[in-house]
């Protein structure tokens, strides 16, 4: 039941909530690119050095989203 609405939750945030939409587009964003860079097989240095960024970048995204989705679902049950 929790995970229906936290869908209905980021439906609605994705909806009305420009600042959010932009969180969940650059985090897909970052999800491919590393898919990408991890589908290499080997990796340089440099690369490897972009992974790790795109994977703290990605992560600091994930943070922020959860945090506007704890309070929109907090502000709900208020």
């Amino acid at each position: 039941m929790e995970q229906a609405n936290n869908e209905e939750l980021m439906a609605h945030l994705m909806a009305t909530d420009a600042h959010f939409r932009s969180l969940i587009e650059e985090h897909s964003l970052y999800h491919k690119q590393l898919e990408q860079l991890e589908s290499k097989g080997s990796v340089t240095l440099a690369e490897d050095e972009v992974e790790h960024r795109l994977k703290k970048q990605k992560l600091r995204l994930k943070d922020e989203i959860n945090m506007i989705l704890s309070r929109a679902a907090a502000a709900q049950v208020a």
